[in-house]
C-alpha cells in the first residue's frame, strides 16, 4: 500500500538534515578520485620543495661574460681572469655575438688599441646591467682607480627575506583558489552533464543547501590543507609564523569560502566541462599572472594596481604574508578581509540566482 503524505512528511523528517547528507557525499566523491588528492594535497608540497630548493641560500653567482679574441692578450683581460664574481670567455666577435643573443652570457667585452673599452649587453636584462657594473669596476681598479669612501659590507640572511619566505603565502593562496574554484566548479557542472541535478529536483532539498553542501565541504578539507602545506614549509625550509593563529585560521576560511563562491558562480549554467573549463581559466588565468604568487604584484605598472589590487588572490595573498611574515594585526589586513569578504557574498548571491538544475 502506497504511504500517505503525513507518513513521507513523518520519514522525512526523521531522516539525517540534507545539508549533512550532501556535505558526505562530497568528501565519498573526493577521496574516491586519487587524482583529486594529489592536485590538493600532493601537488602545492612538491611545488613547494621544488622551489625552494631552486631558490636556496646559496652564494651569489658570478657573472658570465664574453671578451673579444683579438684581445685576449690586453691587460683588461687579464685583470677580469683574476676579478671575483666574474667568468670570463674568450670568443671570436660571431660567437660571442651568438652567446650574449642566447643568454649563455650576460655582457661582451671589447677593448681597444686605445685604451678604451666597449661593453655590449641588453639593458633589459638585469643580470647583464649587474654584469656591467660588476665589469666595469674590476676594469677601473686595474686602470688604477682608488675608493674615495672606504666601505664595509655586512651580510644578513633573515627568515622571512627569503624568496621560500615570500612564495610559500603564494602557494596557499594558489591552492585555495583552485581546490575552491576547479574542486567545485567541476563537480557541479559533472553532474549536470550526466543529468544527475534534475533527479534532486524532486528531493526535499533547497538550491541553497546543495549549493552551501559544497562550501562546507571546502571547510572540512581547510584544516588538512592548510596545515600540510604550512607544516612542510615551516618544519623544512623554516618558514615563519610570526602572525595570530586565529588570524590566520580566519583569512584561510573567508579565502576558501570566497573562491568556493566563485566556483559555484562559474558552475551555475555551464552544461559542460569544455565551456566550464573555458570559464574558469578566464577567471583565474589573470590571477595567477597578475596577483603575485611567484612575485611581487607591485612590479606591474600603478595604471594597473587598482584592478590588481580588487583581486580576491592579491588580497588573500597580502593578507596571508602580512600575517605570517610580518606578524601583522587586525587593522593591517583588515582591508584584504574586506575584499575577500566582498567577493564571497556577491558570488554566493549571484549564484544562487542564477544556478540552474538543468
Amino acid at each position: 500500500m502506497t504511504p500517505d503524505r503525513s507518513t513521507r512528511v513523518k520519514n522525512t523528517t526523521d531522516n539525517t538534515p540534507a545539508i549533512v547528507e550532501l556535505t558526505l557525499s562530497r568528501f565519498r566523491e573526493f577521496y574516491r578520485e586519487p587524482e583529486a588528492v594529489f592536485w590538493v594535497f600532493i601537488f602545492p608540497i612538491l611545488l613547494a620543495g621544488g622551489l625552494g630548493i631552486a631558490f636556496r641560500n646559496r652564494p651569489a653567482e658570478a657573472s658570465h661574460i664574453a671578451v673579444a679574441r683579438s684581445a685576449a692578450n690586453s691587460p683588461v683581460v687579464d685583470s677580469l681572469k683574476h676579478a671575483s664574481g666574474i667568468v670570463v670567455d674568450v670568443l671570436d666577435d660571431t660567437a660571442a655575438a651568438a652567446a650574449l643573443r642566447t643568454g649563455k652570457v650576460a655582457l661582451v667585452v671589447v677593448p681597444r688599441a686605445s685604451g678604451s673599452v666597449e661593453y655590449r649587453f641588453d639593458e633589459a636584462r638585469p643580470e647583464s646591467r649587474t654584469a656591467r657594473m660588476v665589469v666595469d669596476r674590476a676594469v677601473q681598479r686595474a686602470g688604477g682607480q682608488q675608493d674615495p669612501v672606504p666601505v664595509a659590507d655586512t651580510k644578513v640572511s633573515e627568515r622571512g627575506s627569503r624568496y621560500i619566505d615570500f612564495v610559500v603565502p603564494g602557494l596557499l593562496g594558489m591552492n585555495l583558489m583552485g581546490s575552491g574554484i576547479w574542486g567545485i566548479g567541476f563537480a557541479i557542472v559533472d553532474a549536470r552533464k550526466k543529468k544527475l541535478l534534475k533527479r534532486l529536483i524532486a528531493t526535499p532539498m533547497s538550491r541553497a543547501e546543495y549549493l552551501a553542501s559544497f562550501l562546507f565541504f571546502r571547510l572540512s578539507l581547510l584544516v588538512i590543507e592548510v596545515a600540510t602545506l604550512i607544516g612542510f614549509g615551516t618544519l623544512v625550509f623554516g618558514v615563519p609564523l610570526r602572525g595570530s593563529l586565529t588570524q590566520l585560521v580566519i583569512i584561510c576560511v573567508l579565502s576558501s569560502l570566497a573562491f568556493g563562491g566563485i566556483g559555484l558562480l562559474i558552475a551555475a549554467r555551464p552544461r559542460t566541462i569544455e565551456g566550464a573549463s573555458g570559464l574558469m581559466n578566464l577567471v583565474m588565468l589573470p590571477m595567477w599572472v597578475f596577483s603575485g604568487v611567484f612575485f611581487s604584484s607591485g612590479n606591474f605598472p600603478k595604471a594597473a594596481q587598482p584592478f590588481i589590487q580588487a583581486l580576491p588572490l592579491t588580497a588573500v595573498n597580502d593578507a596571508l604574508r602580512a600575517n605570517m611574515l610580518q606578524g601583522a594585526s587586525w587593522g593591517t589586513v583588515g582591508g584584504e578581509l574586506a575584499i575577500i569578504l566582498t567577493w564571497l557574498v556577491v558570488c554566493f548571491t549571484l549564484a544562487l540566482r542564477l544556478f540552474r538544475w538543468r
